[in-house]
């Protein structure tokens, strides 16, 4: 069936049919002209035997009956739902480019179903832009924003994906066996996996779906959110980070010198028991421990 022929009428041949408010006999029916009888709709008994090309003849004639029929009526929903079930091979197609994705097939043809409703509510033929060309990037898009909003936060590798959906049925099921939450130990046991492969797996499920930062941070209302905590420096950072660079600069003492440092400030000696240990006077002691902090503190602020 070519366009031309398709705009004027629709054969029985294709398995369509006429539809009519009266008691006409559709089965009788060889051809329905679209164009003279407002009444008469074509019913098409399987979408799924129609050929592309036919698919795309009718279309552009339901698009033309779409546009002079009223909205809400029983007829205009007849024509947008008979054009929603031709047109799901376009959401296939399109859903065939994403099959690599961890999401099924099916699950994309539902999401890009709802861009092809979009598509077919905003089509305009009278643009002279084939249907097909319009809709495609509209069930893309669909497409991929699905993904953007149910995609890892963080990447995680492909079987830690896959051990979360295992991790999260068998914690389903053992909850509603038991009546509580499992240990890591008890879905290591269900799933024959040992307890480091499921703690990893829990860690992993963390990077599924980031929160916000004015997100409450806890469960007992808007209270403290997320920004107040990122805010808060600990002071034990700073300390940490002194260490590292002091690490360096103590290993390059001399012996005495830093057997000195580690009494006093590891073992935490006083400086005459220090002076006790190494034969000197409490006085050396403190003349010894002011000339090496002034040598790391110099070092220090240098670096």
């Amino acid at each position: 069936m070519n366009p031309s022929t398709a705009t004027a009428t629709v054969s029985t041949t294709t398995g369509i049919h006429a539809h009519a408010g009266s008691d006409t006999d559709a089965d009788t029916a060889s051809e329905v002209s679209l164009a003279a009888s407002p009444a008469a709709l074509p019913v098409i008994d399987d979408p799924a035997e129609v050929t592309a090309g036919d698919a795309r003849a009718m279309s552009k004639v339901l698009f033309d009956r779409l546009k002079v029929l009223e909205e809400g009526t029983h007829e205009y929903q007849y024509v947008r739902n008979t054009l929603i079930e031709l047109n799901i091979p376009l959401v296939r197609f399109v859903a065939a480019r994403y099959r690599s994705r961890h999401e099924s097939t099916e699950e994309m043809v539902q999401v890009g179903t709802i861009g092809l409703i979009k598509a077919i509510d905003r089509f305009d033929s009278s643009f002279g832009t084939e249907f097909p060309t319009f809709a495609i990037p509209t069930i893309s898009g669909e497409i991929k924003r699905f993904f953007r909003d149910t995609s890892w936060a963080v990447h995680v590798p492909r079987r830690l994906q896959e051990l979360r959906l295992e991790l999260a049925k068998a914690r389903d099921a053992f909850a509603a066996e038991f009546d509580r939450e499992p240990t890591a130990g008890e879905l290591a046991e269900r799933l024959g996996l040992t307890t480091e492969q499921v703690t990893e797996g829990l860690t992993a499920s963390a990077g599924y779906a980031a929160s916000s930062l004015d997100a409450p941070a806890g469960a007992d209302g808007p209270g403290e959110i997320y920004a107040a905590r990122a805010s808060f420096v600990d002071p034990g950072f700073e300390t940490a980070e002194n260490l590292h660079v002091l690490k360096p600069l103590i290993a390059a003492l001399p012996q005495r010198d830093r057997d000195i440092v580690s009494m006093r400030f590891g073992q935490e000696l006083t400086q005459a028991q220090i002076g006790e240990r190494l034969g000197i006077s409490q006085m050396h002691v403190s003349r010894l421990l002011n000339r090496i902090l002034t040598r790391l503190r110099t070092e220090l602020l240098a670096e």
